[in-house]
């Protein structure tokens, strides 16, 4: 019987979606499941140090989150910039898109920008006449489910405090927690995934195979790829990360590796769902995902779906915070 989307609901009270930040980066919650024993237990994020053996690898995403969304003069049009190809073009999510045909033009920060195309998809690509200051003009794309519009504070509590590489419209959420301290103790190293638009549509398929996963760009070093193969066990920070080292471990055929020698980049549209066969990562730190969404799918196949399902059960149960400002789960 192949697995439905409803497979992957559970009821959240909204009182439990986490709108804003704790004042203190690191005071999260930490639920954890030890998969061989099915057994979960309840911490805090301050006791990660605990689980992690000599030779265990973190390895985090330090995409950088962009002020993406932006408005026109007018106030009529918002354009959010899901790709920069150039200083000059951006590959836009437009509304209202039936205003904004071929030819057409919009305002922002003075700067005129002319649609020059329609993908497939109903994205637009807009070519400006000058490059328009993010910075200044720009808001940080937040997630449907806070309810509110990006606030001053969000500038630095919607980032990790290792992002560096920009391109990101939304934060991988699992790094939120640490703070400087907390990572000059652990061994760790970085990839970049550039989080997109993809990562909050919702799965629509009713049968869970037939559901198209969106594509992000990544990249690692030479370095990096060296420091995975040389790990004891992986933990990946994020989905964000599982999706890369997973994506080249399917690519990589050796048996003396899980990967193959760096440097990579591409992009990647792979789909973890149950059941699926986990090449490289041996541990997960995530935060709690939306019902039937992608990541919850990526999480119960990491763990199994049941014992995923009783986590979030007892999750719910504990009152723990959701989603991107959140408490996080644990799964070793």
């Amino acid at each position: 019987m192949p697995l439905r989307t409803k497979d992957f609901d559970f009821h959240l009270p909204e009182g439990l979606i986490a709108d804003r930040p704790l004042p203190d980066r690191a005071a999260s919650r930490m639920l954890v499941v030890h998969r061989a024993e099915g057994r979960i237990e309840h911490r805090m994020f301050r006791d990660l140090p605990q689980y992690v053996k000599p030779g265990d690898l973190l390895v985090l995403n330090d995409t950088k989150v962009i002020p993406a969304r932006v408005f026109s003069d007018d106030g009529k049009v918002e354009l959010l910039c899901l790709d920069r190809l150039s200083p000059l073009e951006w590959r836009c999510l437009v509304r209202p898109g039936k205003r904004m045909k071929p030819g057409r033009s919009v305002t922002v920060g003075g700067i005129s920008g002319t649609v020059e195309t329609v993908f497939d998809n109903g994205d637009r690509l807009v070519r400006w006449d000058s490059p328009v200051d993010l910075d200044t003009h720009g808001h940080l794309a937040l997630p449907h489910y806070m309810g509110r519009d990006d606030e001053a504070a969000d500038r630095d509590r919607y980032q990790t405090v290792f992002a560096r590489e920009e391109g990101a419209i939304a934060a991988p959420t699992a790094g939120l927690h640490f703070t400087p301290e907390m990572l000059e103790t652990l061994p760790h190293t970085f990839l970049t995934l550039h989080v997109g638009v993809g990562t909050f549509r919702p799965v629509s398929a009713e049968v869970v195979t037939d559901h198209v996963m969106h594509s992000e760009r990544y990249a690692l070093s030479a370095e990096v790829a060296g420091r995975v193969n040389t790990a004891s066990r992986v933990i990946a920070v994020g989905t964000t990360v599982t999706r890369v080292l997973e994506t080249l471990g399917r690519d990589h055929a050796g048996a003396a590796s899980r990967i193959a020698d760096g440097p990579h980049g591409g992009e990647t549209d792979i789909f973890i769902h149950p059941p699926f066969d986990f090449r490289v990562i041996g541990g997960l730190l995530t935060n709690f995902h939306l019902p039937q969404s992608t990541l919850i799918m990526l999480v119960s196949a990491f763990a199994g779906r049941e014992l995923v399902m009783e986590a979030y059960r007892q999750a719910v149960a504990e009152r723990y915070r959701f989603y991107s400002y959140g408490d996080c789960m644990l799964l070793l």
